[in-house]
């Protein structure tokens, strides 16, 4: 069936109705302006939202088809050319933008509510309604952008790593071990997997390999190990009694207001891996924690795979937190390349002969 056009000349109803909501949009556009100083995102959102809305309406109740979208732009354009944002394409994007929330704050009203929209950028809207088609995972990333300040491009990533699906999900005995308000937010710190896919390394690499990568790439190990964490060292020694350990992460989780030790494993999980990281955490509590001011230490192993059972039992003999994940690369090179890949230093010696 071929879809109606909106026929300005030969049906003065049309005409009029459409006149009477062109100015109204354009009325909205003037007082949008004048909020715009007081705050301009919130305001273009708003804006956008009643475009829509207008439009939404007037087909729904009318015989008017998407025609009317162009019309609109070439109308808005003329009056506000100094404004962007009134193309035909951004104008079908608001449109697409108000069913796909509308529907989704009507199924959702306890959880959500369309305000929490209005906080984040057009651009970000834009790509959630693009890459989510669920519900749920739309209205985690808004508040996950919320939440961390996201830009655009780290939204993307987060997408595309799947991060609904790997927030919380790590075995842990948080619940058991810390106080109901704190365990909450610890379980949502730990991801399972951890995505390493910034990261090249051999096929054979030890675990000394993949903590030095991931010290080199800490700017987007820390993004990975999500908002809060402050990194503090590598091969952190603590000394008891006449003996040294080392441990290979430490950080300070400044919402949790707890250090937080990482031990890194590049095979399967191993029970006794537990009770050392264990030992780890309670040396840490002791040794650097301020009673008065931190919360409990937490550990994190991250291993290259586990049973999760048997992680399950071997966390019920453990005293201290400790949460249990795997991680994943994407980028491995066959060992017979390392020796031809070009060294850092190489590299650099290169372009100064330039």
């Amino acid at each position: 069936m071929k879809e109606p056009i909106l026929n300005m000349e030969s049906n003065l109803s049309n005409r009029e109705e459409y006149s009477k909501l062109i100015v109204e949009i354009k009325e909205k556009v003037y007082s949008s302006q004048i909020k715009a100083s007081i705050s301009v995102n919130r305001e273009l959102l708003n804006l956008y939202w009643e475009i829509a809305r207008g439009i939404v309406e007037k087909q729904q109740n009318s015989s008017w088809g998407d025609k009317v979208v162009e019309r609109v732009s070439e109308d808005l354009k003329k009056e506000f050319p100094s404004i962007k944002g009134f193309s035909k394409r951004n104008i079908l994007y608001m449109r697409k933008w108000y069913l796909y929330w509308n529907e989704i704050v009507q199924q959702a009203v306890a959880q959500f509510q369309k305000e929490t929209l209005f906080q984040i950028p057009w651009g970000h809207h834009i790509a959630i309604m693009t890459k989510e088609k669920e519900n749920k995972r739309a209205i985690f990333y808004i508040k996950k952008t919320i939440e961390n300040n996201w830009s655009r491009n780290v939204l993307v990533h987060q997408m595309e790593l799947g991060l609904f699906g790997r927030e919380g999900k790590a075995v842990s005995n948080f619940k058991e071990k810390l106080p109901t308000t704190h365990s909450d937010l610890a379980i949502q710190t730990l991801k399972d997997p951890y995505s390493f896919d910034f990261l090249t390394l051999t096929e054979k690499y030890n675990e000394r390999e993949l903590e030095d990568a991931l010290v080199d790439n800490i700017t987007k190990f820390l993004l990975e190990l999500g908002a809060g964490f402050s990194y503090i060292g590598r091969q952190y020694k603590l000394e008891v009694g006449r003996d040294e350990f080392y441990i290979d992460l430490l950080f300070y989780h400044v919402r949790l207001h707890s250090y937080v030790v990482i031990e890194l494993k590049t095979g399967d999980f191993k029970p006794e891996y537990a009770g050392k990281l264990n030992f780890y955490v309670s040396v840490v509590d002791d040794k650097l924690a301020n009673k008065e001011v931190d919360k409990p230490t937490i550990g994190i192993l991250i291993c290259k795979s586990k049973n999760d059972m048997v992680v399950e039992y071997s966390l019920k003999g453990i005293d201290k937190p400790i949460g249990v994940s795997e991680y994943e690369l994407t980028q491995v090179l066959p060992n017979e390349l390392k020796s031809v890949l070009p060294s850092i230093e190489e590299l650099e010696a290169e372009l100064e002969n330039l």
